[in-house]
């Protein structure tokens, strides 16, 4: 993946952002499922490249955005979240490219990654902790797989429980299509 691109993509992420998304894609993407093992798969990894960009740049608003605007008290007591001490709705609001929400996501994500974000949730507002966790939950969700599909609005239900903004992440797919050309 190159920055232009990116850039080209996202124009108004700042390019200190854009710089440390490419970098850790180039170092990360084959982990993650991004880099084509043999030159007849470009196409699908390709589309999952794009997918996830497209995806991030929605629910990040184009890089600028890496903790949820809402206070995260609506998470208070959510049990499902894992949410169960008494400030944990506020504490473990959502965080990174793709608003990691919640303890539970938080425990599994620091135990994966060794990033201690229970204990500095503040961590994944962090370009490359937000661009990690993102790429953490992708993969612990098995996205790549809608990719593969083409199947863009299931992949978005497993990201935000619905298709909510759905125009605008298709208008961000729109822009990964026309942009995103190396893996």
């Amino acid at each position: 993946m190159k920055a232009q691109e990116l850039k080209d993509m996202i124009k108004g992420a700042p390019w200190e952002k854009v710089f440390d998304f490419v970098k850790v894609m180039n170092n990360k993407g084959e982990e993650y499922g991004f880099k084509a093992p043999y030159a007849y798969q470009k196409a699908q990894y390709l589309r999952r490249l794009r997918y996830f960009c497209a995806q991030v740049a929605h629910e990040s608003c184009g890089l600028l955005y890496t903790k949820e605007l809402a206070s995260g008290k609506a998470y208070e007591g959510r049990k499902d979240l894992g949410n169960t001490e008494k400030g944990d709705g506020v504490r473990f609001k959502g965080r990174g490219y793709i608003q990691i929400t919640g303890r539970a996501n938080y425990t599994a994500l620091a135990k994966d990654l060794k990033i201690d974000c229970v204990n500095h949730p503040e961590l994944l507002e962090q370009p490359r902790f937000a661009l990690l966790s993102a790429l953490w939950f992708w993969k612990k969700r098995g996205l790549n797989k809608y990719a593969d599909r083409d199947a863009f609005t299931e992949l978005t239900k497993r990201i935000n429980g619905g298709t909510n903004g759905m125009a605008d992440r298709l208008e961000w797919l729109r822009k990964a299509n026309k942009y995103i050309n190396t893996l």
